[in-house]
């Protein structure tokens, strides 16, 4: 675990009503950074996003972001604070236009020149300002997602498989805008690929049925020999 948490977890259980799916989870990410979550499918990962950013209560466990006990903090109220979240599905406002979705975003942030440093960011945006978010590719519309919860100025950046129906050509591009993002502020990124994900990360976590079966250093990560044990179907 990193030596200096933003974001402090520990023991966390959740889940869906009486189905829990987390147990016991200690987890600590740093001020600044790249963290990656990896496991096969159902290992927890979505689970543990939506617990951080709010969207599902704990049953048990405490979670400190920036110094602050934040366990019964409502979604919106982590997200002022400076967490920013881009979900695995429905990230975007299909029949809003470019322009319309990052207006979205801007209404957290009055900062003067907030959607010029998006488009230097991703500037294939700035070429369909008008186009509807629906009709973008999927790594266009992945791009549009992290750009607006860029907008709320987060200090930490939650991204649930943000490359998951991506063309391969586009992969790398938004691989490099993430490590670029990851000097500034705290990245979290759960990722299938994970040759991006372990490029994006300094640290990962592997969860395994809802626990954290290994952690370390993102090459020693991918070193591990218990690792594709637990990425295995």
């Amino acid at each position: 675990m990193p030596d200096q948490s933003f974001l402090d977890i520990r023991h966390l259980d959740a889940g869906y009503g009486r189905s829990q799916v987390l147990f016991d989870v200690n987890i600590g990410i740093p001020w600044r950074g790249g963290v990656a979550v990896l496991g096969r499918n159902g290992a927890g990962k979505t689970t543990l996003m939506k617990t951080i950013v709010g969207e599902l209560t704990s049953s048990r466990g405490e979670l400190f972001f920036d110094g602050r006990d934040i366990t019964r903090r409502r979604t919106e109220e982590r997200v002022r604070s400076g967490i920013g979240y881009v979900p695995q599905e429905h990230s975007v406002f299909a029949r809003l236009s470019v322009r319309d979705n990052l207006a979205v975003g801007l209404l957290s942030n009055s900062s003067a020149g907030a959607v010029d440093r998006v488009l230097e960011i991703f500037p294939k945006l700035g070429q369909r300002l008008d186009q509807p978010a629906g009709t973008l590719s999927g790594g266009e519309r992945k791009m549009l997602a992290i750009g607006r919860a860029m907008l709320g100025n987060p200090k930490l950046l939650l991204l649930d498989e943000p490359t998951e129906g991506v063309w391969i050509g586009v992969i790398e591009e938004i691989t490099e805008r993430l490590i670029e993002l990851a000097k500034g502020i705290s990245v979290v990124i759960v990722e299938q690929h994970l040759d991006l994900a372990l490029r994006v990360a300094d640290y990962a976590y592997v969860l395994d049925r809802g626990r954290v079966a290994l952690q370390g250093g993102a090459s020693e990560v991918r070193n591990d020999p218990e690792l594709l044990r637990y990425l295995a179907p």
